[in-house]
């Protein structure tokens, strides 16, 4: 299976075509505006030359329209594991989703998966403890809050009977805290890969679960397990939930 990646040489690029051979996937190049050791690198969808499968993309948001046109061209599988979207660009990802089967998901980890089926469940159960988030990521991270920090809030949105306001942060005489409030942080320091931590606060007793990421293996092998899931599946949009069977 030959895989195309966008934005391949950065950090989460780089990542790929280190894990890809553990898949059996053969890397065929990618698109950036930085060579690549060893792979063939365009500037542009419309110069590309090699074979391609499945197009991953895990860069930025303004190379989206690259990302999809390279989907249209090719007619192959594309997965989206970048955030930032606007809600232009998540209109583009749907009508996509029409022409080739489109898996996007804004955390790749198995495990960010099971965090946000628990705190749907404890959201749940906790009808009226309050719930605060916080999201901490490297120093470089341009979007806030993160995209995981934003899946786990529609967990808990499917969890609770009520619509939530959200305070992101925190500053000056804000009040007390209001009913149905769901309070989202970010922290942006040095090297952290990504952590995320639900709290649901009741009288007298606090309900924690949270998830770390130790590197970035983890968000490398979820994208490479949904391109070779993708494989044969009709057009459509899938996500976590869709491969994992959940």
């Amino acid at each position: 299976m030959n895989v195309f990646i966008v934005g391949i040489s950065g950090k989460m690029g780089k990542a790929l075509c280190e894990r890809a051979p553990e898949f059996g996937i053969t890397v065929s190049g990618g698109l950036d505006r930085i060579e690549a050791i060893g792979f063939p690198v365009f500037n542009s969808a419309n110069e590309v030359n090699v074979p391609i499968d499945a197009v991953v993309d895990f860069s930025r948001p303004e190379t989206l329209d690259e990302a999809i046109m390279l989907g249209e061209r090719f007619k192959c599988p594309c997965v989206f594991a970048t955030t930032g979207y606007g809600k232009k660009q998540e209109e583009q990802i749907k009508k996509l989703a029409e022409l080739v089967p489109v898996f996007k998901s804004e955390n790749m980890s198995v495990g960010v998966s099971a965090l946000s089926i628990l705190a749907e469940k404890a959201a749940e159960i906790l009808k009226d403890f309050d719930i605060e988030i916080v999201e901490k990521h490297h120093n470089q991270k341009a979007d806030a809050p993160s995209g995981t920090a934003k899946l786990l809030c529609r967990a808990i949105e499917r969890g609770i009977d009520y619509s939530p306001s959200y305070l992101y942060g925190r500053e000056g005489n804000v009040g007390k805290r209001k009913k149905g409030e769901i309070g989202v942080h970010a922290v942006r320091g040095g090297t952290i890969v990504g952590e995320h931590e639900i709290a649901f606060c009741g009288p007298d007793e606090v309900v924690t679960l949270s998830h770390s990421a130790l590197s970035r293996k983890i968000f490398a092998d979820g994208a490479l397990r949904a391109a070779i899931w993708l494989n044969g599946k009709k057009p459509g949009l899938y996500d976590m939930r869709d491969m994992l069977g959940l």
